[in-house]
């Protein structure tokens, strides 16, 4: 009979793993299946939009009706670290906001909106997930979501370049998604090599030069700032590993210095005044004006997804900017004050919940995280969703609160050990005999 449960059990494990790693796989894939559906099977955008958010609803449902669901932790548990509880109300106030949005199609943004509930409830459903270590289960997304974007740098390398010199599609799977993309793997490759689930070394080197010929600006910038805070704060890492590091560093960035200044040199010569660092500030002016459009603009905003089709092209050669590019001022503009407030309380909880945290490697990748994340929002945000997206800051959360419980526990049986240990010696003590193994 026992032997009958632990197979059943390993069972509900193994099905529980797989469907997380296909939903992490999901969440990067999906950023290039408008690519894939207009090239190869000759579809609108429109259609590659609908296709994806019908993918995310999908697994949902593999996810509602899976008859092994079971409260491994429950919901409240779930969300019981206030990052978690400021998601569920930003995602709430992102929801009415429809009400008074200024959006060109109602139905396609709700559409949107419900997209991203979507995947904040399937990370919560897969955590609820029956396992005996609901910790796994978060690692399987973000192996699933590594192997994705591997698959996807491949898919880029064999694209031909665009005329700017960089990788990817312009418009439908640009530059800037496939290093954003790139940066997220490594962090979560290098957050799984951490806690010992995995050797992602070959992955960390494929993912790094894909970012590094993707030359995305801002996320190349933000991402040099986070590793360099790593070097530093890490003391996991021995000083001959930080030095090593360096120097392959050192070695990427001669390999692709030629690439490097023709690209400057493009860039300075060539390149959209509208998407350059003097375009951006006409943007974010006009971001600081359009707040005050109304008189409750100021408080509540424009609105989610009142910016794309909206707000008229810049410049003379009328560049459609796809949000704020500063999040921040995006923030502001859909939501007004209370978006900045929302926007403090998720980042602000999440920075303070893992400095919380004990001491260790996991932790410090994390803290870098933020701040790859806090640069790259000067000059980038998302048109619906945070740079660090909702479902992510639910699962660093889970994974971070689930970490702590494991400790504690370890720390308590511990304790329970020593205790006995002492009370055995102290028996012994006491009759003249030792206890017998």
């Amino acid at each position: 009979m026992q032997m009958e449960v632990t197979t059943v059990a390993t069972g509900e494990s193994t099905e529980s793993h797989g469907l997380a790693f296909a939903v992490g796989f999901f969440f990067s894939f999906r950023l290039c299946i408008v690519l894939l559906s207009v090239n190869l099977l000759g579809l609108e955008p429109s259609t590659g939009t609908a296709i994806s958010l019908c993918l995310g609803v999908f697994l949902f449902g593999l996810l509602c009706f899976n008859t092994e669901r079971e409260v491994a932790p429950t919901f409240t548990t779930l969300l019981q670290p206030y990052p978690a509880r400021w998601v569920i109300g930003f995602l709430a106030f992102a929801g009415v906001s429809l009400l008074w949005s200024e959006t060109a199609s109602l139905l396609n943004s709700a559409g949107y909106w419900g997209g991203m509930a979507i995947d904040v409830a399937s990370v919560l459903l897969l955590l609820l997930l029956r396992s005996n270590t609901p910790a796994a289960v978060g690692h399987a997304i973000l192996k699933g979501y590594i192997w994705s974007t591997c698959c996807l740098a491949a898919v880029a390398w064999m694209m031909p370049a665009a005329s700017d010199l960089r990788l990817g599609d312009e418009q439908f799977f640009n530059a800037n998604q496939i290093g954003n993309l790139c940066a997220f793997a490594i962090f979560f490759a290098q957050y799984l090599s951490r806690v010992e689930e995995g050797d992602w070394r070959s992955a960390k080197f494929f993912l790094v030069v894909t970012l590094i010929r993707s030359l995305s600006k801002t996320t190349l910038a933000a991402f040099l700032v986070s590793e360099a805070l790593l070097l530093m704060l890490d003391r996991s890492m021995s000083r001959k590993t930080k030095w090593l590091i360096v120097g392959f560093a050192l070695i990427l960035l001669a390999v692709f210095w030629g690439l490097l200044v023709a690209y400057f040199d493009y860039y300075t010569n060539n390149g959209n005044q509208a998407e350059t660092l003097t375009g951006r500030v006409v943007i974010w002016l006009y971001v600081l004006g359009g707040v005050t459009d109304h008189p409750w603009t100021l408080f509540i905003g424009h609105g989610f997804d009142s910016w794309w089709k909206v707000v008229p092209p810049f410049g003379g050669q009328l560049f459609e900017a796809r949000h704020a590019e500063n999040e921040i001022l995006q923030q502001l503009y859909a939501y007004g004050f209370v978006g900045i407030v929302l926007l403090i309380g998720i980042y602000g909880s999440l920075f303070r919940f893992l400095r919380k945290q004990q001491k260790g490697a996991a932790r410090t990748l994390m803290l870098c995280f933020l701040a790859f994340i806090a640069v790259r929002g000067l000059a980038e945000s998302d048109a619906f969703d945070l740079l660090l997206p909702l479902w992510t800051v639910v699962l660093i959360s889970a994974l971070a609160s689930f970490r702590q419980i494991s400790e504690r526990s370890t720390v308590a049986s511990s304790q329970i050990d020593l205790s006995k240990m002492s009370s055995e010696c102290n028996f012994s003590n006491s009759s003249g005999e030792l206890p017998s193994k």
